[in-house]
């Protein structure tokens, strides 16, 4: 005697489970890439605040940069690099650079940082 089932069969296939695990294998390498980048650029970020804090010149702000990166292991950028403009008694650093990521053959990421020690304030869209 065979009984019969209106219920449906759920799951997921073999095919199924080896595609969602590639991609997420995927997803955690490049994540894995891509993390160290986002440490080093926010490292990069404090250390120009630091620098800038207490330096009365241009090429003391560099200086104070160059100590605090070899600190904190900062290799995409150096104190002459940054672009130091004074601002009444203080002076505004900001710094721009580009990551490239190699992945695969000819497949790479380019990440584009930049950032600034300027109060430019939230910055308004213009309606068209």
């Amino acid at each position: 005697m065979r009984l019969a089932s209106t219920r449906h069969e759920r799951g997921i296939t073999l095919f199924g489970l080896i595609f969602v695990l590639a991609l997420l294998g995927a997803i955690g390498v490049i994540a894995m890439k891509i993390v160290p980048t986002v440490i080093e650029y926010s490292a990069i970020k404090k250390a120009i605040l630091a620098a800038r804090d207490g330096a009365t010149t241009p090429r003391e702000v560099q200086s104070a940069f160059d100590k605090r990166a070899e600190v904190g292991y900062i290799d995409a950028i150096g104190g002459k690099d940054l672009v130091i403009v004074k601002n009444g008694s203080t002076f505004d650093v900001s710094f721009a650079y580009d990551k490239k990521i190699p992945l695969f053959g000819p497949a790479s990421i380019l990440l584009e940082y930049e950032g600034t020690t300027a109060n430019t304030g939230p910055t308004k869209k213009a309606i068209e």
